[in-house]
């Protein structure tokens, strides 16, 4: 039996109310079983808990009892300021709110974790968005987190990618995420919940409407499910291909993780010069054969055909231009 499990759990029914004995399993990391029996060690030890029945029911403190065995070990005073994360608090307007909160809990802190909070605090630094792009500009993003918190439903104007580009939307927000630097808002549209890039929302009004989330929506689970799915609409199609040892190792610097891992799962000698062939997935033929020009020489198209001929043509109409200077009308395009 874990004396910290007993703790989070008494700790978990304090601060959320009633809760269900899967989801203190699902929220500790234990299974069902293990919950109630944690549920019975505490009802035994003296802390008054009790049950209720039916489909909203669950274990529940009895009201006005608290537990004050809340101290920091050194470990969690570490984990609180590695999450401190200065720019996404600063799109969500919360920049002198987490300033004044961290300061207040280092005051709280005795001597010894307010030294080790310090040192963490100073050699640690969390730059969220990847190389190479700009961060988004977001000045709707504090009405959306006020929307989402006080369950108002939002009318936006959206510019999307596809026809008609800019769109007006009713929006019941359920939750935001932030993806590599960029946020995004996960809402409702008569009932169906979707994502949204909340760089792309021009305009945005919160309104006097307000709903209620489905119980039985969890965020988390939502983007791994999103995730997932965006993947599989992404990767359309796949190429044979054949690269060198130095293409190999260079592949990781040119092509997103799902491609490298694809290419390692399916890697065979061909030959003795160690040169490898593989199959990977692809967007397009000619997202494949952008990518696929970055290595050079250490990479062939084996297959299909259409990916093959988009890489000759880009070659062929690079070797013109570098043997005999570009056209003026500018070199050939590439196959797409």
């Amino acid at each position: 039996m874990s004396a910290d499990r007993l703790l989070s759990m008494m700790l978990l029914l304090q601060t959320r109310g009633r809760m269900s004995a899967r989801r203190l399993a699902d929220e500790l990391g234990v299974s069902v079983r293990t919950a109630y029996r944690d549920l019975d060690r505490l009802q035994a030890s003296g802390v008054p808990l009790y049950a209720e029945q039916g489909r909203t029911g669950g274990y529940q403190l009895l009201d006005g009892y608290r537990t004050h065995l809340t101290g920091l070990s050194e470990g969690e005073a570490r984990a609180l300021f590695l999450a401190g994360l200065p720019a996404p608090a600063a799109d969500l307007g919360l920049a002198s709110e987490v300033a004044a909160a961290r300061l207040k809990l280092l005051a709280a802190l005795p001597a010894a974790l307010r030294e080790e909070a310090t040192r963490t605090d100073a050699v640690f630094h969390l730059d969220a968005p990847g190389w190479y792009q700009e961060t988004d500009a977001v000045p709707f993003l504090p009405l959306l987190v006020d929307a989402v918190l006080t369950r108002r439903a939002v009318d936006v104007r959206y510019r999307r990618w596809r026809e008609p580009q800019e769109v007006d939307r009713r929006l019941h927000p359920y939750g935001l995420v932030l993806k590599s630097g960029t946020w995004y808002l996960v809402a409702a549209v008569d009932g169906r919940a979707g994502t949204f890039r909340i760089a792309q929302v021009l305009d945005a009004v919160v309104t006097g409407e307000h709903f209620e989330r489905p119980e039985d929506f969890v965020l988390r689970e939502y983007w791994a499910t999103y995730l997932d799915d965006f993947q599989g609409r992404r990767y359309t199609g796949t190429a044979t291909i054949r690269l060198s040892p130095r293409g190999r190792r260079r592949l990781a610097d040119n092509v997103p993780p799902e491609v490298l891992r694809a290419c390692e799962a399916t890697a065979a000698p061909v030959g003795d010069n160690g040169w490898i062939e593989a199959v990977i997935p692809t967007e397009s033929t000619g997202h494949a054969c952008g990518e696929l020009l970055r290595l050079g020489a250490d990479v062939e198209v084996v297959a299909p055909d259409e990916l093959r001929r988009a890489m000759t043509d880009a070659v062929t109409a690079l070797a013109r231009i570098y043997a005999h200077g570009r056209p003026a009308a500018g070199p050939p395009q590439a196959s797409s």
